[in-house]
């Protein structure tokens, strides 16, 4: 690696943890896969370093997404936390929206991330507009922390009422929990979100003193054994929202990389659909554990203001628009007591693994089925030593599957892809039918180790013209990390009749945002190409409650520019124009990017030559029994060769299934685009 600007991108998923590394300056890169190590995810980054043969002193960069924050959430298994708050406001985490887990039925429960022996309450009160009504009791605010010390509370959320209106009192809170707390782990909420909504904003700060803890040790642990290696600058972690900021500044906010990982895969797929001239893709990634869903318009991911981790769990930070299900090829397969095949969303991981990883696993996986048909060979995959025979798989499954079912072995290996692949099929209907999005407009990107295996069936299930399928879908995260640019986002409420705006004290917000996303940047003395500032506006017509987004057109702020543009926005919409409604300027949002130096993604198309081989033959699975098929390594195939189904194309981080009726051929960019009907314009004849 010497002499050349080396960087590094490391995803770590439930079962694997994936790793590129690209020399910036030159055309060489590298890539690693290793099994993720569940105890200690950073024991597994370390391997897959070494893995890579990274030097870790000549790195220029190192980029890290993560699952810690997400599953901390989901599993539950995040710190024990106190809360602060308003007097009679303790339980506004309980209270929440008019919801409910289930939409039929009178069931379902809830249990908020704070225990409500922890969450106590202070004498202060602050209006909407900010004045003050209650002065802050800081002799009960005190009384109170010492409380919840006492209690075993390892962190801390200030939540006070109206706090994004004037956070006065939570900074004030802030100052004396900074001398009577025994360490950093204390979230004020107007800090992590200054919004209205009182339950989103103390549920976002929850959630983000809840994992706190969990990721700052983790985030330690890892930049001690990156430093003792000789790795001498900020680690960089992906943030949900696509960018990435340094790992002190995650440890303060850990909230913000929520979905991470899958943030990453979604940056890679935009920018190799761009390089493809295919900006609209539904991204889909399947890895051992989950299936991540993304949808990708005119080379941008879509982003939502708010997502749920949970029920009654929501978190209000822009992060990329992303919907998982567990389905993943480590997915176990089961039949219920009433005699209905479930896939997931348990899943095996990388411990104990399918059957057919020859570790421990016993229980019937996705991967099993596809090995029984003839559609995987885990002999080849990254990471592993060999495979289980045949016969331990069809035995499981018979047993496990086929026996309930009244069903053999192949049959029941059959069932089990059908059920993953109509769960998979609905995950993709949610992001593009249910909004609006027609399928047919889009091409699937697939990727992650079990995506390809899947997407030609999925693609003709949902009436896809075309599958695009990287050059390495299985790292295609890690990629997403070394392409993903610096960002951090800001907020804050006005929620005044656009009439009555301070066009200065507009401006005056907007400058200061911009000042902060400048001066984080330049705290985190990462390079970049160039800073670029966007200005957008939330608004609305007064007695309505969903907002429209539109940028700000500068420079400065102009009420009757904004207006225009929520008519404009409004009638394209519900094709009218509200002439006699008054508009309302909701929030203020600033967005401020550090670009990094673009990456010329040509270079994987070309990656170490096209290597000679012939084809193998076996018996593959497809719809209608078995086909003898040819077996295809991906290395030996380059820029322009055709694939005609049925075929297997096979390389170590995944499986590409090409059916009887599709036909593949590689790009320049080493991308294969698949075909999945009849005739030349990608639609079935």
């Amino acid at each position: 690696m010497s002499g050349n600007d080396w960087q590094a991108g490391i995803d770590v998923g439930g079962t694997n943890t994936d790793l590129i590394l690209l020399d910036v300056a030159g055309e060489a890169f590298r890539v690693a896969k290793v099994p993720t190590t569940p105890e200690d995810q950073s024991r597994g980054v370390m391997a897959g370093l070494t893995a890579g043969g990274a030097v870790l002193s000549e790195l220029s960069a190192l980029l890290h997404g993560t699952t810690i924050a997400t599953n901390a959430v989901l599993e539950r298994k995040g710190a024990r936390i106190g809360l602060v708050t308003t007097a009679g406001f303790r339980d506004v985490l309980e209270l929440g929206r008019r919801t409910r887990p289930y939409n039929y039925g009178m069931f379902g429960y809830f249990e908020a991330l704070i225990d409500r022996e922890l969450r106590l309450e202070v004498a202060e009160r602050m209006d909407a507009k900010g004045r003050i009504l209650t002065p802050l009791d800081e002799v009960g605010l005190g009384v109170a922390l010492d409380r919840l010390r006492e209690l075993g509370a390892e962190a801390v959320v200030i939540h006070f009422l109206h706090a994004y209106a004037n956070p006065v009192h939570e900074e004030r809170a802030l100052e004396i929990a900074a001398a009577r707390w025994p360490n950093d782990y204390v979230t004020a909420s107007a800090r992590v979100l200054r919004e209205v909504r009182e339950f989103e904003r103390a549920s976002t700060a929850a959630v983000n003193a809840f994992v706190q803890p969990v990721l700052a040790r983790y985030l330690g642990r890892i930049s001690e054994r990156l430093g003792a290696e000789g790795y001498g600058r900020d680690l960089l972690v992906m943030q949900g929202n696509g960018g990435t900021m340094t790992a002190p500044a995650a440890a303060r906010q850990p909230v913000q990389t929520v979905m991470s990982g899958p943030a990453a895969g979604a940056i890679a797929a935009a920018r190799i659909g761009q390089a493809a001239e295919m900006p609209d893709l539904i991204a889909c990634d399947m890895g051992g554990t989950s299936f991540d869903v993304s949808l990708i318009r005119g080379g941008e991911p879509a982003l939502s203001a708010e997502k749920d981790l949970a029920y009654g769990v929501p978190v209000r930070v822009p992060m990329v628009d992303i919907h998982t299900i567990g389905a993943g090829g480590g997915s176990i397969a089961h039949v219920d007591e009433g005699g209905i095949l479930r896939v997931g969303p348990e899943s095996a991981g990388a411990a104990p693994g399918p059957i057919c990883y020859a570790k421990v696993g016993e229980r019937v996986t996705v991967t099993d089925a596809n090995l029984l048909l003839g559609r995987v060979d885990p002999a080849g995959f990254a990471g592993l030593d060999g495979r289980a025979g045949d016969d331990a798989v069809a035995t499981a499954l018979r047993e496990q599957i086929g026996a309930p079912l009244g069903l053999d072995a192949v049959e029941a290996a059959a069932a089990v892809l059908a059920v993953a692949g109509n769960q998979l099929a609905s995950a993709i209907r949610l992001v593009s039918i249910e909004k609006g999005n027609d399928p047919r407009d889009f091409a699937l990107f697939a990727f992650g180790g079990a995506g390809p295996l899947h997407a030609v069936a999925l693609a003709r299930e949902l009436g896809i013209p075309k599958v695009l399928v990287p050059r390495f879908p299985g790292i295609t995260s890690a990629l997403g990390c070394v392409l993903a640019d610096l960002r951090h986002d800001y907020v804050e409420t006005v929620w005044r009749s656009l009439g009555d705006v301070d066009t200065a004290a507009a401006e005056a917000i907007l400058a200061e945002q911009a000042r902060r996303g400048r001066a984080a940047i330049a705290e985190e003395g990462v390079a970049t190409a160039a800073i670029d500032v966007l200005h957008e506006a939330d608004l609305l017509y007064r007695g309505q409650s969903h907002v429209f987004r539109m940028a700000v057109p500068g420079p400065g702020f102009s009420a009757e520019a904004v207006a225009a543009g929520l008519a404009e926005q409004y009638r394209a919409r519900f094709e009218i124009v509200l002439e006699d409604m008054t508009p309302v300027l909701a929030n203020l949002r600033t967005t401020v990017f550090g670009r990094r130096a673009p990456l010329d993604l040509s270079r994987l198309g070309t990656a170490g030559g096209r290597v000679a081989g012939g084809a193998t033959m076996r018996p593959v699975w497809f719809e209608g029994g078995f086909v003898e098929t040819p077996i295809l390594p991906r290395e030996s195939l380059g820029p322009g060769d055709r694939v005609e189904g049925p075929a297997i194309v096979v390389q170590a981080d995944t499986t590409i299934v090409v059916d009887p009726a599709a036909r593949g051929e590689i790009d320049s960019h080493g991308n294969m685009i698949i075909v999945v009907g009849g005739d030349d314009d990608g639609q079935e004849g």
